[in-house]
Parts: C-alpha cells; sequence; structure tokens
C-alpha cells in the first residue's frame, strides 16, 4: 500500500488536471480502507489496466467484455496484489494472451474512477483505476479469454467510433498525443 500511496502522492499532474480529483479520492481509499485491494471492498476498491498498442503504436487491442458489454482496454482485480502495476500486467497477459508486453513508462498513464454495475450479489461500486500502457512486441498474435466475446485492433479513428466511456475518451486523447508528438519529431 505504501507503494502506491507513495507513487500517487508524488504523481505530477500538472498536466493532467482533470484527473487530481481521482488522485485525492484514490489517496483517500489508501488511508481510510486497509481492505481497498479486495475485490470485496465495497462501495470501491482498486484495480489495474493497460491499453495495450502494438509495437509501432498505431493501433491499441482492446477486448469487448462479455459481462459489460463495452469495448475496454485490459483490467481487473488485485485481489488482494498491491502492486497494481503488477495487477495491469498480469490482467493483460490473462486477457489478450499476449507474452512479452513491454511498459511504455513506470509512471501511471491515467488515473480513473468509474461506476460498476450491480451484478448478482455484488452491489453497484466504484473501480479506483490506475493504468499503464503496454507496448506489444512486433507481430504479436493475441488469445481470446473467457472474459471477452472478441478483441481487435483499432486505430484511433476506429477507437474513436466506438461508445467510450468518459475515462477510455482521455485514454484514446493521450494516446493520440503521443501519436502527434512523435509525428511532429519525424517531420522536423
Amino acid at each position: 500500500m505504501s507503494d502506491l500511496l507513495a507513487s500517487l502522492t508524488k504523481l505530477d499532474l500538472s498536466d493532467r488536471p482533470e484527473e487530481t480529483g481521482f488522485r485525492s479520492r484514490m489517496l483517500s481509499l489508501l488511508e481510510t480502507m486497509a481492505e481497498c485491494f479486495q475485490r470485496s471492498c465495497f462501495p470501491a476498491h482498486f484495480t489495474g489496466s493497460a491499453l495495450v498498442v502494438d509495437a509501432q503504436g498505431a493501433r491499441a487491442l482492446l477486448h469487448h467484455h462479455r459481462k459489460l458489454d463495452k469495448w475496454l482496454p485490459f483490467g481487473g482485480h488485485c485481489d488482494g496484489d498491491e502492486n497494481v502495476l503488477r495487477v495491469a500486467q498480469r490482467e493483460a497477459l490473462e486477457e489478450s494472451g499476449i507474452e512479452g508486453l513491454v511498459l511504455a513508462s513506470p509512471r501511471p498513464f491515467d488515473l480513473d474512477i468509474h461506476t460498476i454495475p450491480a451484478r448478482g450479489a455484488e452491489p453497484e461500486h466504484e473501480h479506483f483505476d490506475v493504468r499503464w500502457m503496454l507496448i506489444a512486441p512486433e507481430n504479436a498474435q493475441f488469445r481470446q479469454s473467457e472474459e471477452s466475446l472478441e478483441l481487435r485492433w483499432f486505430t484511433p479513428e476506429e477507437m474513436a467510433a466506438l461508445p467510450l466511456t468518459p475515462g477510455n475518451r482521455r485514454l484514446l486523447a493521450k494516446w493520440r498525443a503521443i501519436l502527434a508528438r512523435r509525428s511532429h519529431a519525424a517531420g522536423a
């Protein structure tokens, strides 16, 4: 818990002001709920996610989540693991089947809090999601897991056409900004 607390505390959000409220709520959860890494912690718990991009950074791999019926990046519950980056990496591997994913930066790519609807005995709750970008190796082949209806590579334009959540629209905007900087640098 102290690693995530320290990481979030020192995370520079000067270029990401829309995430400061999420960070404040995450820090509060860390300080008040010792079980915040367990999926049984309600009304909120931590999750780890990853936007997986291809080796060129030109396409992102999303999965059509079976339970939520939405196109999403890979991610899931910590299940007691306080290393949220490790959770994001584990979930990306389990849900995509791609070995050798490389961390783009140790700095979290995005912070998001989103509501998960009630399902069965589980009440509506919030996922305090810490998200990274992972890069797939050249010619990576994915394998669909039980959690997905489908997996597909999307260009930024194709992803923009999806009915994305506000948090995933923010991920898309950040990815597009990286591509624009890279394109500008290549043309300079």
